[in-house]
């Protein structure tokens, strides 16, 4: 993710800028707007503890419908 500096509108909010290589803004957000995102995406690290959970649920699943079929 792109090195972000916290400016202030006119208006008192925050915003978040992001500079390009020349050092030209090349995008401008509001926190609020920033934030949400940011909260919206998952990491890597929750993303592979989200897949080995389903993956153990798969295979608590896979059992129970063994033990099921055996009766």
């Amino acid at each position: 993710m792109a090195k972000r500096t916290t400016l202030y509108s006119s208006k008192g909010k925050k915003l978040y800028a992001v500079r390009d290589k020349d050092g030209k803004f090349k995008d401008i957000q509001t926190y609020k707007r920033a934030h949400t995102l940011d909260m919206k995406r998952k990491s890597k690290a929750e993303l592979a503890t989200a897949k080995k959970k389903k993956k153990k649920t798969a295979k608590k699943a896979k059992k129970a419908v063994k033990k099921k079929k055996r009766l």
